[in-house]
């Protein structure tokens, strides 16, 4: 797909490197502060879960384009273990390994839309939205180019 951004995590510096495209990407199609950070920060969680769950996995971030609104699509996926429990992971404060519990939750908190799909022995999938409303100007201009 056009403007699509895959980026394969196993390292932090992986994660460095999708939480920068995730931005990047998001002050391209036109969000405001502070929407790209939050953006930047939702991947960075999830990207710090592969790593420390998983020891690898793969993001993608794609545009999306509606008549009225525009936004970011984030795919987080991996092959591994899969979650447990899936409601317990989402609480504030549930930890695993170690770890502080502020990934999922704190991703989901950040994006407009947040879905989760995990199987024990397949991995899990994330699927994040975030969402800015297209003011009537910009979508002229858009039917505009269209027409030639």
């Amino acid at each position: 797909m056009e403007g699509e951004i895959r980026v394969g995590i196993g390292t932090d510096a992986d994660l460095v490197i999708a939480r920068a495209e995730g931005r990047a990407m998001a002050q391209r199609l036109g969000f405001r502060r502070p929407d790209p950070t939050l953006i930047a920060t939702a991947i960075s969680e999830l990207a710090r879960n592969l790593v420390m769950h998983v020891g690898h996995g793969e993001i993608i971030m794609r545009p999306i384009v509606e008549d009225r609104r525009s936004g970011v699509l984030v795919i987080v996926r991996d092959e591994g273990p899969g979650i447990a429990d899936v409601g317990a992971a989402l609480r504030l404060g549930h930890a695993s390994r170690g770890g502080l519990g502020l990934g999922l939750p704190g991703a989901r908190r950040l994006m407009d839309e947040f879905e989760i799909d995990s199987q024990p022995g397949k991995g899990t999938t994330v699927t994040m939205r975030k969402w800015r409303l297209r003011d009537d100007l910009e979508r002229l201009r858009e039917k505009r180019q269209q027409r030639g």
